[in-house]
């Protein structure tokens, strides 16, 4: 029976910054994507309209329940992850050189986005279970999320989508570091990785090697592999402090700005509405880290707190590596802008974790 204690204890500060949120990135994807079909509207933006609708009913879902419950399906859901993965690399359609979405029932699912949270789940569940009288942990205690966090980022190598996958190993890390890890452990694994890299580098592909060397030289390739982030930065830059206007942005109009209703909606939005409207943006996403952060905090038992950490990282991690790719401090790995960019996967798998998240937050007092 649904407790009314729920209803009283509803998030609705984390609801109205996902409506904020929602409603910027819609503005923004009409401009991003006018007169793409020839017309106002186009497909892409109805279709986001849509997936904000599902999305919204996914976060709404996820806080009908007891938040407990996952911790049963955790394993469950990790395994049928990696299912969907490997169907993927086997059935999955290609597009542009990538395999990375299969359909279902007519629609196009990329299982990548699933598996972030699915491993969200599963280290959770592990570091629930096995950290309740540990302080600190040693690299052999963490075998097992190493072999969590190592089967997924293969197979999402394997489509290839490199972005991904250290995006999963960057969230899956900051887990980890909360966790608590020796520093003699921590300094052994960062030297492993450092060591690794020259074989890390000879597995990538070439479009992936061009982009690293472009972003340590701007000027090696500005019309080839040079191009993305060089229209980026000329866009971002000629928004200046108010912008150029609503659906007045030349990067965009002219569609000089590539990828500009996904890896680079930041900068449709900063030439439009300038430094100012970024920093709105910018800090309405502070906001929601802010609070998430609060909420893993103020939970009252360890499984809570690790799975509202991962979700929080995930925001985190996709935010910072987004904007500092489209202004130019990181190569263009192809990571969107967490609930800003076009994506039906992303948007409905994020929104399911933030209902998560509330979730989390409204049942705090069946603890106190």
């Amino acid at each position: 029976m649904f407790d009314r204690r729920l209803l009283q204890n509803f998030d609705w500060l984390l609801l109205l910054l996902l409506v904020i949120l929602a409603s910027t990135s819609l503005i923004n994807l009409y401009s991003a994507t006018h007169g793409l079909d020839g017309a106002g509207i186009s497909r892409v933006f109805t279709r986001q309209i849509y997936w904000f609708l599902i999305g919204f009913g996914a976060l709404l879902m996820m806080t009908l329940f007891d938040y407990h419950r996952l911790e049963q399906l955790a394993y469950p859901a990790y395994l049928l992850s990696l299912g969907l993965l490997v169907v993927v690399l086997v059935t999955g359609a290609v597009t542009s050189g990538s395999q990375r979405w299969i359909s279902i029932g007519g629609v196009n699912l990329q299982p990548s986005e699933l598996a972030k949270f699915a491993v969200i789940l599963a280290l959770a569940k592990f570091f629930a279970e096995h950290g309740e009288h540990r302080e600190t942990y040693r690299l052999r205690d963490l075998w097992q999320p190493f072999l969590i966090i190592a089967l997924p980022c293969a197979l999402i190598l394997e489509e290839p989508d490199l972005g991904t996958s250290l995006l999963l190993v960057i969230v899956s890390f900051s887990m980890v570091l909360f966790a608590g890890v020796r520093w003699q452990s921590l300094a052994l694994l960062t030297s492993g990785f450092l060591a690794a890299a020259p074989f890390v580098w000879s597995t990538l592909e070439a479009y992936q090697k061009k982009r690293i060397l472009t972003f340590l030289r701007p000027d090696m390739d500005p019309l080839g592999a040079g191009y993305h982030i060089n229209q980026s930065k000329i866009a971002i830059g000629s928004g200046q402090l108010w912008g150029k206007g609503y659906l007045d942005g030349t990067q965009t109009r002219l569609h000089f700005l590539p990828e500009q209703h996904t890896d680079f909606a930041f900068s449709v939005l900063a030439e439009e509405w300038g430094f100012a409207g970024s920093m709105f943006l910018l800090t309405v996403y502070l906001l929601l880290i802010i609070w998430g952060i609060n909420i893993a905090m103020s939970s009252r038992d360890r499984f809570g707190t690790f799975l509202a950490v991962g979700i929080m990282a995930v925001v985190f991690w996709e935010l910072l590596i987004n904007v500092c790719m489209a202004t130019g401090l990181l190569p263009v790995v192809g990571i969107p802008l967490v609930l800003f960019s076009y994506g039906g996967s992303s948007v409905v798998s994020t929104m399911a974790g933030m209902g998560i998240l509330m979730n989390i937050s409204m049942r705090r007092f069946m603890f106190q």
